[in-house]
């Protein structure tokens, strides 16, 4: 569970409060990607959240969403993860290396200067 807190803790730092994020939120900061997180679906206790980079695509004319994640918010519990919950064992270990991948890269995001709010 200590990854889940770390990961919305750390989403926080970069968002500000998660309970009232606004639809849609960028970050641009010179040198480094355009950061993006879109509100997909909000309910009393979760938000539910998209979180990306956008990328120049490999043909130069378009952008790509990397990583594409879908993050979701416990504001009760004060936690957020990657993946589905109820997966089976080999699910479960994937989820577990999205999100310490997610920690990693929140944290590198923070470090790069970015804010979402």
């Amino acid at each position: 569970m200590g990854i889940y807190e770390s990961n919305y803790l750390r989403l926080a730092q970069l968002a500000g409060d998660l309970r009232h994020l606004p639809e849609l939120t960028v970050s641009i900061v010179a040198g480094d990607c355009q950061l993006r997180l879109r509100v997909l679906e909000r309910s009393r206790y979760t938000t539910v959240v998209w979180l990306s980079y956008l990328l120049p695509a490999r043909d130069g004319a378009a952008t790509e969403a990397l990583p594409d994640l879908t993050l979701t918010l416990y504001h009760d519990a004060r936690m957020a993860e990657v993946g589905a919950p109820g997966a089976g064992d080999r699910e479960l270990r994937r989820c577990w290396a999205r999100n310490q991948m997610l920690n990693k890269w929140l944290e590198y995001c923070a470090e790069r200067g970015h804010r979402l709010d």
